[in-house]
């Protein structure tokens, strides 16, 4: 995701080439986008897809890996371990990707894939919103940007997308949403931290290296945790039975 979206940065100001280079990670119209709305768009698109591409699969192997913990020693309880659950997380979010907006014989499958990857996003959405301002260096801000992700975020028809780029949006000081248009037609998303600058070049950058660091501080956070449950495992195993 960093490099398709550095790589449209990179293209600039050749606005064909840089067009070129979003069609293939956004699904909004590109052909008439000048600079602006091309840097908007991949603003837009690192902070969306910062979850379903890292952070909700990052998620959901953590949790998988502390299962597999706990379903150790004996008698094991065959919990799912971290790439049977990121591997789930990834099929309902492919299926939302792929059938999620057909409509037709196929629409129920795609509607329940959709509903699906919304449950699964749903937690891992919220924790990036509640974590990134510890990420940003600005730990007293976090209920305040928290619950303005949550507000600016709610009027998006999706759950977890309006938030995910509210998080961001907030946390980077950069102004996202507006008119897109989308084979269908043009959609009118809210707008994200209106006080916020205009979606530049430095905009996406801070974007994708808030994404790093956050990657960062729950690996930080969590695997401390995962080494006192794999611990107390082997506690668990050694100690004999009465």
């Amino acid at each position: 995701l960093a490099r398709a979206v550095r790589a449209v940065r990179a293209a600039l100001p050749d606005v064909p080439l840089a067009r070129e280079r979003l069609a293939r990670i956004v699904g909004r119209e590109v052909s008439q986008l000048p600079e602006a709305e091309i840097l908007r768009a991949a603003a837009e698109t690192a902070a969306e897809n910062a979850v379903d591409g890292l952070f909700a699969p990052l998620f959901w192997m953590l949790v998988g890996t502390a299962l597999l913990q706990l379903g150790t020693p004996p008698p094991s309880l065959h919990l799912p371990g971290p790439l049977a659950l990121a591997w789930s997380f990834k099929a309902a979010s492919t299926l939302d990707s792929m059938l999620g907006y057909r409509h037709g014989r196929l629409r129920w499958l795609g509607t329940a894939g959709a509903r699906l990857d919304d449950l699964l996003t749903w937690l891992p959405t919220r924790l990036v919103a509640l974590t990134l301002p510890l990420a940003a260096g600005h730990p007293r801000q976090t209920l305040r940007w928290f619950g303005a992700a949550l507000r600016d975020g709610a009027p998006d028809p999706s759950p977890n997308a309006g938030v995910s780029e509210a998080a961001f949006a907030h946390a980077a000081g950069v102004r996202l949403g507006g008119a897109n248009t989308y084979a269908d037609g043009v959609r009118i998303k809210p707008i994200l931290a209106a006080a916020g600058r205009s979606a530049d070049r430095h905009g996406v950058e801070r974007i994708l290296a808030l994404g790093d660091r956050l990657e960062l501080l729950w690996l930080l956070v969590a695997l401390p945790g995962l080494l006192l449950l794999q611990a107390a495992g082997a506690t668990g195993a050694a100690t004999p039975v009465q």
